[in-house]
């Protein structure tokens, strides 16, 4: 499989990627727990079908000490006893905000409140801030077809 067109190696692609990857940074660089960041990442990715990304950030969490288990079951987090309670409330976080046109009102009021429960109100813009900047990578990777598979851990690591 292709790329249908190649979005990193243009002006106009590298110029918006520097732009989604400084604010990637300011995430980054924020107090939002790197564990959290990381199944955020993944679980954003396989809901909107992104290969490149679920490639990607399942070998960076494993790069930062993640574990398996862990990244195995992030698709069924609802199952798994291996989460705490803020991750679970990142993860459907994650989920409402990222299917936020499957909800008739968007994120709940009732999913807001449990993550305000565990984060404070700048790792809360972190999240969200992490929520939107990985559905616009997914975005633009699912719409290119960018292959999946060939990631090597830290080679776009923020």
């Amino acid at each position: 499989m292709n790329a249908r067109l190649n979005f990193f190696g243009s002006e106009t692609g590298q110029k918006l990627i520097k732009h989604f990857n400084t604010a990637g940074q300011a995430i980054t660089d924020s107090t939002l727990p790197r564990a959290t960041q990381n199944l955020v990442m993944v679980r954003a990715s396989q809901i909107n079908g992104c290969g490149f990304c679920t490639d990607m950030h399942t070998k960076d969490a494993e790069a930062d000490g993640e574990t398996s288990q862990r990244l195995y079951l992030v698709a069924a987090w609802r199952e798994a006893k291996v989460y705490t309670d803020a991750e679970r409330a990142a993860l459907e976080l994650t989920e409402e905000g990222t299917r936020i046109a499957d909800g008739a009102g968007g994120v709940s009021d009732e999913v807001w409140a449990n993550a305000a429960k565990h984060y404070d109100e700048e790792q809360l813009i972190a999240l969200v801030g992490l929520i939107a900047v990985i559905n616009a990578y997914n975005r633009v990777n699912v719409i290119v077809r960018q292959p999946a598979g060939d990631y090597q851990p830290g080679h776009h690591h923020a």
